[in-house]
């Protein structure tokens, strides 16, 4: 396990700010009392906690070019016919994973393809798992052509905790599965937008962990 590079600021200035305060009160204090103690533990506890936000698991990935590995750790939250209209313009099977905050934050791709088309949307907050949050609150869109030729749309989408949405997609940039594409601080949800004929192998409320489960098989065309 490591520390993602998302977290390195973060946690640097926190544990600083940490150690500067315990210092004090050792110069400043006669003796370390009870409160001074607790004051310690909780602090460094909060900032293990904080770490354990940016933390990436070692993981043996699933390599299938026939199937979509999850993008995000977390739980089935969504699973619904739908038509997206910002860059497929045709109806299509949308996945989504809630991420908690206890889940890994890093977003990888599902599936090989050239990235086509990337934006950023300002939004709201509001909480992940509302139905609406997927095109109302702040997010990133990363539109995809598969080596098949077929589309799909992944899209990041932030909650009430996580304000922060780091996208690393590129437009003309060519990825492979479990690359990674971007970070959501704190956790909340990644949207995916399939084809009608994918075969899924999720169902709502299952847990899926990025680079690893399968989210469905991709159709071959006769």
């Amino acid at each position: 396990m490591y520390i993602h590079k998302e977290g390195y600021r973060l946690l640097s200035s926190t544990l600083a700010v940490f150690v500067a305060i315990t210092v004090l009160m050792v110069v400043l204090t006669d003796h370390l009392n009870f409160f001074n103690w607790l004051l310690i533990v909780v602090m460094f506890g909060f900032w293990l906690a904080l770490a354990s936000f940016f933390r990436i698991p070692k993981r043996v990935f699933t390599e299938d070019g026939q199937r979509y590995i999850a993008p995000a750790d977390g739980t089935i939250c969504t699973i619904e016919q739908t038509f997206e209209k910002e860059y497929l313009n045709c109806e299509c099977l949308m996945v989504s994973v809630f991420m908690y905050g206890t889940d890994v934050h890093v977003n990888r791709y599902p599936i090989d393809g050239t990235v086509e088309y990337v934006k950023y949307h300002k939004g709201n907050y509001f909480v992940a798992s509302y139905p609406k949050s997927s095109i109302m609150n702040e997010r990133s869109s990363i539109g995809m052509r598969l080596e098949n030729g077929q589309k799909i749309l992944l899209r990041q989408v932030a909650g009430v905790m996580a304000r922060r949405i780091v996208c690393y997609a590129k437009e003309g940039e060519k990825v492979k599965q479990n690359q990674e594409m971007g970070f959501i601080k704190f956790g909340s949800r990644v949207d995916m937008f399939l084809p009608l004929d994918t075969e899924l192998d999720v169902a709502l409320e299952d847990a899926v962990r990025n680079g690893i489960s399968s989210i469905g098989k991709i159709k071959i065309k006769s």
